[in-house]
């Protein structure tokens, strides 16, 4: 059976096409009157109209029958009254208005005319020439804007700002990364000259492969970003607080991404994030996955981030691909990305995206947690991810002398040699500092 809301919506529905203002109002106060106590909040709940509106027309029903005189055109183009009342239904052509043009109250915005152009000054006050503005170093939300606006006299409500707000455009917007900080000037040549590099490597059939340190995670019960299919009702518990355990530690991914290939390889340190643990993490992924598949392999070139264990500058990284390079008989050639450009890596987006979608929302409560996250990581296009666990413990701040640079068998490229370079074995260093 239906409910009284339901039936008020249907009758609601039927109606409201076919009456004027003065009707709907009187319409809904018979609503309101018929049902009783708590009519105006039932009727207000079924139609969304204004509580004030059907109070309006309760105060139109019991008021007497007034006639008003309203002139007519007749047929023969001369004017007659018809009567009207207050609370009754008297046809009305459809020609005729109810209200006069112009009427009804006006909007705060058309009257008070500085207004919007206070409500917009407030917002952007440097578009608007004022760089003292009140809200300059506060919250911009509708109720310190209404605030303010009463503070330099207006008289509005927060409703109204609301509506102005988006009359004007306005909507609630987060910050954009967009701008690039501290961009270098070279910064598009090095693109182009390590896009070529890759090109002309994977056309001889060399291996390429992007390296980079994953975010360092927290082992144990803590919260991890993201939310993942549960029973409802029952989330995962996790700790309330990120303090790391002491016994757990942290774990620190380094990635290994074969561009060719689309394959990955992740050694999971357990230590410091140092260069002599990315250079290590390079070797397990030849051992493991790059002499197989590049049995015929001369070179090898790796893109990095210019910062972190594997950054331009990091004398302990080159000193570390110098001996790999000898252990593996390739020449080692580098190029690194100009600084505040990481996320054009190839690995960020390629792999490291999906390890983060895979483990979304689950607790890395111990570091096979994170192996075998990692390592069941797949994409539609093909990605399969090798872990290994890196149990040793690396020392942080080693020092490489002038000495043991000087005797590196370093070439530097013409343009940008900090950013590229090539580590040959068993040759006679190429002293270029």
């Amino acid at each position: 059976m239906q409910t009284i809301l339901e039936q008020i919506k249907i009758r609601h529905a039927a109606l409201l096409p076919v009456l004027n203002e003065s009707q709907y109002r009187i319409y809904l106060a018979c609503e309101a009157k018929a049902i009783g106590w708590g009519g105006v909040t039932t009727v207000s709940q079924a139609t969304n109209s204004s509580r004030n509106t059907i109070s309006l027309g309760l105060s139109e029903l019991v008021k007497p029958v007034v006639p008003v005189s309203k002139p007519v055109a007749d047929v023969a183009g001369e004017k007659k009254v018809r009567l009207r009342t207050r609370g009754g239904r008297c046809p009305v052509d459809e020609d005729v208005r109810q209200r006069k043009v112009g009427g009804g109250r006006k909007r705060t915005s058309d009257i008070d005319t500085t207004l919007k152009k206070d409500l917009d000054m407030l917002l952007e006050p440097f578009a608007a020439g004022d760089p003292c503005s009140p809200l300059r170093w506060t919250c911009k939300s509708v109720s310190a804007l209404t605030a303010e606006l009463a503070n330099l006299n207006h008289k509005t409500s927060t409703r109204m700002v609301h509506e102005l707000l988006v009359e004007m455009r306005y909507t609630m917007q987060s910050n954009r990364k967009c701008k690039e900080s501290g961009s270098h000037p070279d910064r598009n040549d090095q693109f182009i000259f390590i896009n070529e590099q890759v090109k002309h490597f994977q056309e001889v059939g060399e291996p390429v492969i992007s390296v980079d340190t994953k975010k360092k995670e927290i082992v144990g019960e803590f919260a991890n970003k993201g939310s993942t299919w549960r029973p409802e009702g029952n989330p995962e518990k996790v700790n309330t607080h990120d303090f790391p355990d002491p016994d757990k530690g942290r774990a620190a991914p380094y990635g290994i991404y074969d561009i060719a290939n689309n394959t990955g390889f992740v050694n999971v340190g357990i230590s410091a994030d140092t260069a002599e643990f990315a250079v290590e993490s390079i070797r397990r992924w030849w051992l493991s996955m790059g002499k197989e598949s590049y049995a015929d392999a001369t070179k090898l070139l790796i893109t990095a981030d210019g910062g972190g264990s594997n950054g331009s500058r990091v004398r302990l990284w080159k000193t570390e691909l110098q001996n790999l390079a000898n252990e593996m008989n390739l020449e080692i050639s580098v190029s690194h990305f100009p600084p505040g450009t990481s996320k054009w890596n190839k690995i960020e987006h390629r792999m490291f995206s999906y390890i983060s979608q895979n483990w979304r929302g689950k607790p890395l409560v111990s570091i096979e947690t994170i192996v075998n996250l990692i390592g069941s990581t797949k994409t539609k296009k093909g990605l399969t991810i090798q872990t290994s666990v890196d149990t040793k413990e690396y020392t942080k701040g080693i020092k490489i002398t002038d000495a043991e640079i000087d005797s590196l068998s370093l070439e530097r490229e013409a343009f940008h040699g900090e950013w590229n370079y090539t580590l040959r074995p068993n040759k006679i260093a190429q002293f270029i500092l």
